[in-house]
This record gives C-alpha cells, sequence and structure tokens, in this order.
C-alpha cells in the first residue's frame, strides 16, 4: 500500500499557526515559556511554533532540543542501541514553562522518556505537551495540551511526520508497516 497523505504542507502550516495562537491565549506569562523539541521532528516544529508565537505578537522564546535516548524504558529490548543526539537547551528551566513538542503521540512511551530527561535538568513550573499528531493507543496516561490533528490508526499502521528541515518535504502519511518493512 503506498503512503496515503493526510496532511498537505499547507495543513501541517495551519496546525502550527493555530496552536501557536492557542499557547498564546492560555499562557498569561508568555515570557516564562521555553520549547524544547523532542529529537528528531519536534526540534524543527518546536522552532516553527516559537516564530509563530513572536510572528503573532509574543516574545522571542528560547528554543532547545532535548535527546530522550538514554531514558527509553526499552533499551534492552532493542537490536541496535539508539544513537545518541545532543540536547541543547540555551536557558534553563528551573521555574519556567517548558512547551515539549514531539511529531507523534502514539504510546505515550517517549513523552514519559522526555520528561524524566527535562526533570533531570531542573524543576520546571509545568510542562506542556505538544503534538502534531495524535494517533491513539495510548500504554501510559499521558495526554498532550495541544494538537494538531487527531489520527485514529491501526496499529499496523505507520505515521510519517516529514518536515522540510528533515526531509525535504512537509506532510504527513500513513503507511502500513507491513508493506514498507518497519517494525
Amino acid at each position: 500500500m503506498p503512503d496515503r497523505v493526510i496532511m498537505s504542507s499547507g495543513d501541517v502550516g495551519r496546525s502550527l499557526a493555530r496552536i501557536a495562537h492557542e499557547i498564546i491565549e492560555r499562557n498569561q506569562e508568555l515570557a516564562n515559556l521555553v520549547f524544547v523539541g523532542m529529537h528528531t521532528r519536534g526540534a524543527p516544529l518546536a522552532r516553527r511554533l516559537a516564530a509563530n508565537v513572536a510572528r503573532f505578537g509574543g516574545p522571542e522564546l528560547p528554543v532547545g532540543t532535548l535527546d530522550i535516548s538514554l531514558y527509553r524504558d526499552d533499551l534492552s529490548y532493542l537490536d541496535e542501541q539508539p544513537v545518541v543526539q545532543h540536547t541543547d537547551i540555551p536557558v534553563g528551566i528551573e521555574g519556567k514553562s517548558v512547551v515539549l513538542v514531539d511529531d507523534v503521540l502514539y504510546t505515550g512511551r517517549s513523552v514519559r522518556a522526555a520528561m524524566d530527561a527535562l526533570i533531570d535538568l531542573g524543576r520546571p513550573q509545568s510542562i506542556h505537551l505538544v503534538v502534531l499528531i495524535d494517533r491513539g493507543h495510548r500504554e501510559l496516561p499521558i495526554r498532550a495540551d495541544y494538537v494538531g490533528k487527531n489520527v485514529p490508526s491501526a496499529r499496523d499502521e505507520d505515521i510519517r511526520v516529514r518536515l522540510m528541515e528533515t526531509d525535504g518535504v512537509d506532510e504527513v502519511a500513513i503507511t502500513d508497516k507491513v508493506a514498507s518493512g518497519l517494525p
């Protein structure tokens, strides 16, 4: 089965603009926000959201990247160990409201790992989760505060977020895991 595109470039842009407006509306102290994107695709999404907040009248906000590789709960089960990326958050998160950004929310395990990694860096006042896609199938009691699109999906499907910064195109597609050879 070929990829079925469910969000075009325009859809992605509109979703990020809407989420930025929601962030502005829900946060009284915008200057206290820090955007943190999870590697790989959460990082460019976090940069775009922060740019949208500034473009819509908010302040320019710090944006960092977070590597969760060593916080995963499945390290002992993986055939290949994950490639460790660089965590780079330009300001301390102690007492800040962290806007944690990821591309797809699935089981919740990556978000749990990200929260553990953030807590090791300091004690934020709060953590708000932004995801471009929420596909369901939660295994942990985690929910996103801001969602671009809810996409009910089967477990044998894969949601592929492709971004200009990492893939040369902005789109979201559904792929059949079996046909594509994905784990």
